[in-house]
Formats: C-alpha cells, sequence, structure tokens
C-alpha cells in the first residue's frame, strides 16, 4: 500500500466495532479510538443514562471543550510568542543600527 493510501481499520469503542477508513496509521486510529472509547466511559459511569447516543454526545462534549481550551491555550502562546519575538527583533535592529532614526 502507497504512502497516503486509504486503508480500514477495525476499532472497538464503548463496546461496538467501527471500520474507519483513512490515511493515518492504525495504530494512530486505535489511539483515537481508545481515547473516545474513555471518554464514553468516564461520562458513562458519571451520567445514570444507558443510551448509547446521549453518551456519546457528552463525551463530544467533553472532547471539544478539552479542544477548545487547548486552541485558546496556544493561541494565547503563540500570541506572546510573536510579541516577544517582534520585542527582541526591535532591540536586536537598534544595537545592530544605531545610526538609523
Amino acid at each position: 500500500m502507497g504512502e497516503g493510501s486509504e486503508r480500514i481499520t477495525t476499532v472497538e469503542i464503548y463496546g461496538q466495532s467501527y471500520h474507519v477508513r483513512g490515511v493515518s496509521s492504525p495504530e494512530y486510529i486505535a489511539h483515537l479510538a481508545a481515547f473516545v472509547d474513555e471518554r464514553m466511559r468516564e461520562v458513562s459511569e458519571m451520567t445514570p443514562t444507558v443510551d448509547t447516543l446521549k453518551v456519546a454526545i457528552l463525551a463530544a462534549l467533553n472532547i471539544a471543550d478539552k479542544y477548545m481550551t487547548a486552541k485558546k491555550k496556544l493561541q494565547t502562546v503563540e500570541q506572546l510568542v510573536a510579541e516577544r519575538t517582534e520585542k527582541m527583533r526591535t532591540s536586536l535592529d537598534s544595537v545592530l543600527r544605531p545610526d538609523s532614526p
């Protein structure tokens, strides 16, 4: 199978088997499935519902919350790095070109 070729990986999430088609490695797909399975099991332990769809939706909300929180932290760090980089550039310019206005 060539690089970038789609392959099918069978995973189990919350007691159900799924055939996932994608270009990612089977190990990566299995890792993602294990993550989703873990979140669904955590939700099911904290929620009295036995409806798999509700458990899946609550797990998806939990995962989305973690993703959005991480994304916001990354944006904050990227902004801080950009600001510090600009300050360093300005400082270097003033040292390297002291005659510039």
